[in-house]
């Protein structure tokens, strides 16, 4: 990707993302209501991720599981996991739980597209096996990938690696009209309903 390719996707992301919070914002309302009226717990949560050039950022999301979730520590999401909470389940399986990462955009730390952003536990863990993940530090994270489209639930080391293989494809091969159709994918499946 040139430097002005690089110039028109940050322009793209943070218009986008601009008009994505305004038009989504009846929808975090509602979100927002659901899940008061479920119980306690923050709207919100805040995680930390590692992005462009190993740098930590906090990730947005709506809360999708029980305030204890990781009282035993860092633990992979499963896809059928007895920590969500009933909105949780329902934000999860319609991705609205990713909404909040329109802010991530905004301001700079996330990318439309992008490899999906982990945190420091399982990156090290990842980089025992494969050291070249740092490679990723290169570009901005993403909301959304072909990894995201195409690698179902990423739930164990092994989808874990796979995950790096196609994000490293993606980032030596990435253009305008890779990130167009990503992103056309991506909200085709939300639309429609099916599982990403």
């Amino acid at each position: 990707m040139t430097a002005c390719e690089r110039g028109v996707k940050r322009t793209f992301d943070a218009i986008g993302a601009f008009v994505g919070l305004i038009c989504t914002s009846p929808v975090f309302l509602v979100i927002a209501i659901a899940q008061k009226v479920e119980g306690e717990g923050p709207v919100f949560y805040r995680q930390e991720r590692v992005g462009r050039h190993g740098k930590h950022f906090k990730i947005w999301k709506f809360r999708t599981m029980k305030v204890t979730a990781e009282d035993d520590g860092p633990q992979l999401a499963q896809e059928q996991d007895d920590r969500l909470t009933r909105v949780g389940r329902f934000l999860r399986l319609h991705h609205l739980d990713e909404l909040p990462q329109l802010i991530n955009v905004l301001t700079g730390d996330m990318s439309f597209v992008g490899y999906r952003p982990e945190r420091e536990y399982f990156i090290k863990q990842i980089m025992e096996l494969r050291p070249d993940y740092s490679d990723l530090y290169i570009s901005r994270p993403g909301v959304t990938s072909n990894a995201t489209l195409h690698n179902g639930y990423t739930d164990t080391m092994e989808k874990m690696i796979r995950r790096l293989d196609m994000d490293l494809e993606y980032l030596h091969t990435r253009n305008l009209m890779t990130d167009l159709s990503i992103i056309g994918e991506t909200l085709g499946l939300v639309v429609g309903g099916k599982k990403i």
